[in-house]
């Protein structure tokens, strides 16, 4: 049995989040850490030649802390195994790297994170000559209409960012084992307190633990998580091969954060939907896109595939690219910043921002506008944050 399959105990989410991975150590010379320890060291001594202490050579093979970390996120998404890397983009590239060749080809959802888009687009295209296809992958049929001898994997993001468009992750993991086609989902958005892509046939489950894992906006980190003992293996291989392996020092900053995982997306979903009903009525506002209204073209599939629909808002304002950036920037407690998923809340222009490395053209091709705004939803009051924004309309 390998070390780093998740523990299948009768542990609720909230305990998981807080006691697996963490055992305090009882043996003899051991201090009881209630909290996993910073092992920062980069190699381990051995008393014999042919066997390494505890399991351990080398940190960027196998270190304590990380280890921890990869055993606890392996739980959350109920996974068999599970791996972690020095960002969310790391965590893409050794998966792309470990199981994809030159010729092979992609077949991803239209509305994806620029960065995704960048990677897939400038490195792995031009570059390694994989083959891409961005769709509309809500529509099964042009999913299997762009089915090749070729087609290797389906790449989802749901919700997408950053339209939200909610894709069915069990249709589409049927279609992919009817094809033997891998279905990799980034379940950043939502986080495993949500939903868990793996339970619904998926393949592969890609993490920015950067984001609602960490949760507080000072760790950069990515996380794959899988339950066949082969796929492990080929990306195990890749990790220690590649090297790009998430520290120590923040994997103890991820393990912490995860401890707080559920009462922080509670509340994030708590607000994210006042706020977005809020924003439902105003008159500055011509459009709202969140996983908890009714009016999301997608809302009942939400319903059935997650558990809450997070902490994600996105909105077009009555203006254009200028006005939206004269709204942002008059906001008090909304801090103007990409990424998401801290305490903090945090707004952005895509088209300005994250998505800034994707032609006008084709942000317009998918319904990315530029006077659309994204919004990270924090955990602060939600009377402080609405008053926020209305001050802000005021002067609009």
């Amino acid at each position: 049995m390998d070390e780093r399959k998740g523990i299948f105990l009768t542990m609720k989410f909230e305990t998981s989040a807080i006691h697996v991975g963490e055992d305090p150590n009882f043996k003899e010379g051991g201090a009881g850490d209630a909290v996993i320890p910073i092992h920062l060291s980069s190699t381990f001594g051995r008393k014999n030649v042919d066997v390494p202490t505890g399991g351990y050579e080398y940190s960027r093979t196998k270190n304590p802390t990380r280890f921890a970390l990869e055993k606890k996120l392996a739980s959350l998404e109920n996974a068999q195994y599970a791996l972690a890397f020095a960002s969310g983009m790391a965590a893409e590239s050794t998966l792309l790297i470990s199981l994809l060749k030159s010729g092979d080809h992609i077949i991803a959802f239209d509305d994806l994170y620029g960065g995704t888009k960048r990677l897939f687009n400038r490195v792995f295209h031009e570059r390694m000559n994989i083959l891409l296809s961005y769709i509309d992958v809500r529509n099964l049929k042009e999913i299997e209409n762009s089915i090749t001898k070729e087609t290797k994997m389906i790449w989802l993001e749901t919700p997408s960012n950053p339209l939200l468009k909610i894709c069915d992750i069990a249709a589409i993991a049927e279609i992919g084992r009817k094809h033997n086609i891998l279905v990799v989902v980034d379940n950043t958005f939502m986080s495993p307190y949500f939903q868990n892509p793996l339970n619904l046939g998926a393949d592969i489950v890609v993490h920015s633990t950067t984001k609602y894992l960490n949760g507080h906006s000072d760790c950069v980190g990515g996380g794959i998580m899988v339950n066949d003992k082969e796929l492990f293996n080929k990306i195990r291989f890749a990790q220690n091969a590649v090297g790009a392996i998430l520290s120590p020092f923040d994997s103890y900053l991820v393990l912490r954060g995860i401890k707080t995982l559920a009462v922080r997306m509670k509340r994030h979903e708590e607000n994210a939907l006042k706020i977005s009903e809020y924003l439902l009525k105003h008159k500055n506002v011509s459009k709202v896109i969140y996983p908890g209204l009714k009016s999301h073209p997608e809302y009942k599939l939400a319903e059935k595939q997650m558990s809450g629909f997070g902490g994600m808002i996105s909105f077009e304002i009555n203006s254009d690219l200028n006005g939206a950036k004269q709204f942002v920037e008059r906001l008090k407690y909304f801090l103007i910043a990409e990424s998401l998923g801290g305490v903090e809340s945090l707004i952005e222009i895509p088209a300005m921002m994250t998505h800034a490395s994707i032609l006008k053209k084709d942000r317009e091709l998918i319904g990315l506008k530029d006077n659309l705004i994204r919004v990270s939803v924090g955990i602060e009051h939600i009377d402080d944050l609405l008053e926020d924004l209305e001050q802000a309309f005021s002067t609009f």
